[in-house]
């Protein structure tokens, strides 16, 4: 029976916990549940903002500004005998403080790294950056700060042991700034900003002082310029004299109010403050000078141009120093940003992407472009030139950034976009040196050879001695017996100024050339397709005879100019013609 009753109340009891807690006595019958993914164990936050060694600097900077001593020292790596001491503690921190304000300098806070594993570029060690130098008369100190954990723990950036140990040992009992021994005492006691309002005023003096020092070195240098550069007077030495006026005095500005702050003993914590505004001053100087700069260089490549006749080339210039100056603007404001502490990374990627998908979308038109650079670099054609393009002929009336149009012959206006053009067969007309001359004559069936010898002789005497022939020696060839004809080809260069020149000497070559034949005795044959439906004027006989008889005399004196002329033959037929020919309208020289 007592049995029975231990056997129902252990019954109870376990439908009771199965009832209460299912999930845990579920839990103890199989066994730990599995884990799909454990969540990233968090970095704790330091309430001291040490996980950088920007964070670090920044914090030091603001507790000796707000005169917190105690909370300052919390930045430095202290032996464990200083840090029981609240006395030793302040101490130490105000001598940091007062090297500081007299010859310390400290690296803008955009500057010092914000990550928490510090600078990787630099040549000191793993966890160790350099954020700025004390130098006085007694004391030269590298201002180093180092992370103290291991990997396994959050970072935490302090001003390294060796940085405060000579601190420690800088002797500078006694020492007080120069403003210290200048400044009356209400302008050290009365502060805004936790800084002695004479600091403030030292500053505004400063700033003044520095721009009107700057001011005048410059007008100093550009002085000696002037009399040590000889083309300090012309156009190009005098916009380049301006184009660095500006920059260089804004430099030199900078420069003096570094110097005076920090060798009058301005406060660190206001020089920190304003080493922001210094750098971004220095960033734009640069960018002013990069701006004036590109205008200078436009200026002088398009008056190059200009000079050079290649007009088609001030769009390309223009275009491309606009480009460069939205690329100035571009790269300033990147600059600026990050300088101030707006992380840019983000953006760069995003307008990396954005780069990539309009290029993509622009394709053609940066086709254009390049094809565009191409044209002016290589100059395959210029505006007034008559090309051919593929099967198009026209005279280039205007080479732009992204096509160039041709009028045709049929005074229309064809445009042809410069990625193609750059791409095709271009061949131009206008730089030609001479023309062709390459008439091929068919004479008849009924012609003798000597009436071919003579007409072989005089045509090419013709040649020879027309003054618009270039000197190369001319071909004429008896170069074939046709089913029809007797074919005679002619090859030979005009020497003239343009087409049109070309054309009138053609015309009078192949006047003379008609003449020669008539007085050969035998005329041009007729296509044998055609049927000519006219009496047949026989060759005049006494012609024939007369040529035959000059042939002969030729040949019993030697003087048959064939198959080579007589180089002297030659010379004494040089520029015997006058052309244009007597009874020709002459226009008169000025």
């Amino acid at each position: 029976m007592i049995l029975s009753v231990k056997r129902l109340l252990f019954s109870l009891l376990l439908l009771s916990a199965l009832l209460i807690k299912p999930d845990t006595v579920a839990a103890q019958l199989l066994g730990p549940a599995k884990t799909t993914a454990e969540e990233p164990a968090k970095t704790p936050e330091d309430s001291l903002g040490r996980r950088t060694p920007q964070g670090t600097v920044n914090g030091f900077i603001k507790a000796i500004g707000e005169q917190n001593y105690l909370r300052a020292s919390q930045y430095l790596v202290l032996s464990k005998r200083s840090y029981r001491k609240t006395a030793e503690r302040i101490r130490i921190v105000k001598t940091f403080q007062q090297l500081l304000d007299q010859g310390g300098n400290l690296s803008p806070s955009s500057i010092i790294s914000n990550k928490e594993t510090g600078r990787t570029d630099d040549d000191l060690a793993t966890g160790v950056d350099l954020v700025g130098n004390i130098s006085t008369n007694k004391a030269a100190i590298q201002l180093y700060v180092e992370n103290q954990s291991d990997d396994s723990q959050s970072p935490v950036w302090l001003f390294s042991a060796e940085t405060v140990e000579s601190i420690i040992s800088a002797d500078i009992k006694g020492e007080k700034t120069f403003l210290d021994r200048i400044l009356p005492h209400y302008l050290k006691e009365r502060k805004i900003g936790n800084v002695p309002i004479g600091h403030w005023a030292v500053v505004v003096v400063m700033t003044i002082l520095s721009y009107l020092l700057a001011r005048i070195l410059i007008f100093v240098i550009g002085f000696v310029i002037q009399k040590v550069w000889k083309k300090a007077d012309t156009e190009n030495g005098t916009a380049i004299i301006e184009a660095l006026t500006l920059p260089v005095h804004m430099y030199l500005t900078v420069i003096l109010f570094v110097a005076f702050t920090q060798r009058m003993g301005i406060s660190i914590v206001v020089r920190q403050r304003f080493s922001i505004i210094i750098i971004t001053i220095g960033i734009v100087a640069f960018l002013i000078l990069l701006w004036r700069m590109t205008d200078f260089v436009s200026m002088f490549a398009r008056g190059r141009m200009s000079r050079r006749g290649r007009i088609s080339a001030i769009s390309a210039i223009l275009f491309l120093s606009r480009t460069t100056k939205a690329a100035i603007v571009f790269v300033g404001i990147i600059a600026i940003l990050g300088i101030i502490g707006v992380d840019v990374t983000a953006g760069l990627a995003a307008l990396g992407i954005g780069g990539i998908a309009l290029a993509l979308g622009a394709q053609k038109t940066i086709e254009n472009f390049v094809g565009s650079v191409s044209l002016i670099a290589d100059q395959p054609l210029r505006v007034g030139d008559y090309c051919r393009v593929d099967d198009i002929k026209g005279t280039v009336e205007s080479i732009g950034m992204r096509s160039t149009t041709l009028r045709t012959s049929a005074r229309t206006i064809v445009t042809i976009p410069n990625g193609q053009l750059s791409a095709s067969k271009i061949e131009n007309f206008a730089h030609r040196d001479r023309f062709i001359f390459n008439p091929i004559f068919t004479f008849r069936m009924e012609t003798t050879p000597d009436q071919m010898r003579y007409l072989l002789v005089e045509l090419r005497s013709l040649l020879y001695s027309h003054p618009a022939v270039l000197n190369s020696p001319p071909i004429v060839r008896f170069t074939g017996i046709t089913a029809d004809a007797l074919k005679v080809e002619i090859t030979a260069y005009i020497e003239a100024i343009n087409f049109e020149i070309s054309q009138e000497v053609q015309e009078d070559l192949l006047l003379r050339m008609m003449d020669v034949i008539e007085a050969s005795g035998t005329s041009l044959a007729y296509p044998s397709q055609t049927l000519y439906m006219a009496r047949d004027i026989s060759p005049s006989a006494e012609k024939s005879e007369a040529v035959s008889e000059t042939v002969k005399k030729w040949k019993e004196n030697n003087e048959l100019q064939l198959p080579k002329f007589d180089p002297k033959r030659v010379e004494e037929l040089r520029d015997s013609i006058k052309y244009p020919d007597e009874g020709s309208f002459k226009p008169k020289e000025e």
